[in-house]
């Protein structure tokens, strides 16, 4: 594959098509993950399209724990961890740049664009979006990973009711696991696997959740497209 499709309707699975057509209901609530809703040999080719084109243009985000935050504590159990990261990034919504570049050379800005790529997550969502909405890519390599947040975005009135994001997870053979957690009744007790190829996961935040570093192969790499959407 050269490029990717120009209507996310045609890179969706039997499956994905129900749920596009309103004829299989999935609901977020808060958090769900389906790996058959996207094409297999569609998901294998869009790894290998995203490690050629956008493979060279991610850079690195790398947020570590604060030396201060063991440091500066003078009380037990008075630990407060900001947000920690290491994975690499590239921003698909700039009016410029060589990822917004790769995004168009290859179609997946077009297809990110398309009706119905908005169409699906409104139906995963569950309610009405606006039209407007956020792009962006990650890859993640061996051991990268995401710490404990929560997506809340309390000073964006667009953002500080809850949103939704939609996230499309491509995996390469030298991934074996990373494990997404989050909360349930107020514990981080639920897991999934989400270096999974072609993997669809939808999440009505915000909520507590972060990800394991990521196994395998130095070769390992998992690409994660990601739209933010506000609730219309």
């Amino acid at each position: 594959m050269d490029r990717f499709p120009a209507d996310f309707a045609d890179f969706l699975s039997p499956a994905g098509r129900r749920v596009l057509d309103g004829k299989l209901v999935l609901r977020a609530e808060p958090f769900l993950a389906r790996p058959d809703l996207i094409a297999p040999a569609k998901a294998k080719a869009a790894f290998a399209l995203l490690e050629r084109a956008l493979g060279p243009v991610v850079r690195p985000l790398d947020r570590a724990i604060p030396p201060e935050s063991i440091l500066n504590q003078t009380r037990n159990y008075q630990e407060r961890l900001p947000k920690t990261v290491r994975v690499r990034t590239a921003d698909l919504d700039g009016a410029r740049g060589k990822a917004r570049d790769a995004a168009r050379a290859t179609g997946l800005e077009t297809m990110l664009m398309s009706p119905s790529f908005r169409d699906f997550a409104t139906a995963l969502a569950g309610r009405k979006l606006t039209r407007g909405f956020g792009r962006q890519a990650l890859r993640y390599g061996p051991g990268d990973y995401s710490g404990p947040h929560t997506d809340h975005h309390p000073e964006d009135p667009g953002a500080k009711d809850g949103y939704f994001d939609l996230h499309l997870s491509f995996v390469g053979g030298g991934a074996t696991r990373q494990l997404l957690v989050y909360a349930k009744d107020g514990h981080l007790s639920e897991t999934v696997d989400v270096a999974v190829p072609g993997l669809v996961s939808a999440y009505r935040l915000p909520f507590w959740h972060y990800t394991t570093p990521l196994e395998g192969k130095p070769s390992a790499a998992r690409w994660l497209i990601l739209g933010t959407f506000y609730f219309a």
